[in-house]
């Protein structure tokens, strides 16, 4: 009982943490993108989602270096990224008084290269199967080699954000000291890191006191501490009349997650293991097959009109719900697609 009781303090810790200095990263990067002058789309795909996206980074980095748990890292990421397509967008919907506005360039831009992102992760676990088998067949070893591949997706799509920001002519701002927003940023980003911290010893301690795997945690209790901070700017953006910002947050979060976090945890648990970290395919497909099916679900709904409507909203809290019964039903025994 004293055992639970402690893992609940420290995951509450560590979501407190993460989210006090998550709203800091995310003011200060607010402010750093006005004084460079970036386009509403790119300082929510880029500048925001990367900040917001920082806990699920360093959970991808700490979980292999300190604990030796890449599975832990790469649940915590594709959960982060369910909920990010899921319950993010119809949050900041529910918490307007109107529909969330999405523009044709969010719609058209942002969502067709999420999608190339996913299946770019998709075709690098099947690189790892297909090329460096393990055991049964069903899982592959991902060498650095391969985590370079959507390295270098992400690295066009900072290319197309770039030819953006060029063709822009941003208006002018004053009152803003850059050197002090970067010290807010790197403060927000030590603590995130010390937040992180404690998210991963309470998930890998509810796995040993429930006999559960410790991804299953990741992909529930620390995927949804670290996706407060993609909440807590995509909200606020929506209730500014920001909505732009809000969504293009969203999706560039979870880009990043899929083509820079897991690769950095890859290359990182590659180099403490002194070898590359095994991927097990009978996994990894169907939580990325729920990913792909959020992921229809809320361009579909954005598609129509380019907008998203209060009950189209409430339909994606289901399918969220539908996903959290789906782990327990996979942790009881009850299914067993997660082999």
């Amino acid at each position: 009982m004293w055992t639970i009781a402690w893992l609940v303090a420290l995951t509450l810790f560590g979501t407190a943490v993460v989210w006090k200095a998550s709203g800091w990263l995310e003011s200060s990067a607010d402010r750093l993108s006005a004084y460079y002058g970036l386009p509403a789309i790119v300082q929510g795909s880029i500048v925001v989602a990367v900040g917001s996206s920082f806990p699920e980074l360093t959970t991808a980095v700490v979980a292999p270096l300190l604990h030796g748990e890449f599975e832990l890292g790469v649940g915590a990421i594709i959960g982060s990224a369910v909920f990010n397509i899921l319950v993010i967008p119809a949050l900041a919907t529910v918490s307007t008084p109107g529909p969330l506005n999405a523009g044709r360039d969010l719609v058209y831009k942002e969502a067709q290269f999420y999608i190339i992102s996913v299946a770019v992760f998709l075709l690098m676990c099947s690189f790892a199967v297909i090329y460096y088998p393990v055991g049964n067949g069903f899982a592959g070893t991902i060498t650095p080699g391969l985590a370079l591949i959507p390295l270098g997706v992400y690295l066009l799509y900072l290319f197309i954000q770039y030819q953006d920001t060029a063709d822009y002519e941003a208006p002018e701002v004053s009152g803003i000291s850059a050197p002090r927003q970067w010290g807010y940023l790197l403060a927000s980003l030590a603590l995130i890191t010390i937040g992180v911290e404690a998210l991963v010893r309470g998930a890998i301690g509810f796995g040993d006191v429930f006999g559960t795997p410790s991804f299953i945690w990741g992909l529930t209790v620390v995927a949804a501490a670290t996706s407060i901070p993609d909440a807590f700017v995509s909200v606020t953006a929506a209730k500014n009349d920001r909505e732009v910002t809000s969504v293009a947050n969203v999706l560039g979060s979870n880009v990043f997650d899929l083509l820079v976090a897991i690769p950095a945890g890859v290359i990182v648990a590659g180099i403490v293991g002194a070898s590359a970290v095994t991927i097990d395919f009978a996994v990894a497909v169907p939580l990325a097959a729920y990913l792909v099916l959020a992921t229809i679900a809320l361009f579909t709904l954005l598609r129509t009109d380019f907008e998203l409507q209060h009950w189209e909203a409430w339909g994606l809290l289901v399918l969220y719900g539908v996903f959290l019964v789906w782990l327990v039903l996979e942790t009881v025994g009850v299914t067993e697609l997660l082999v």
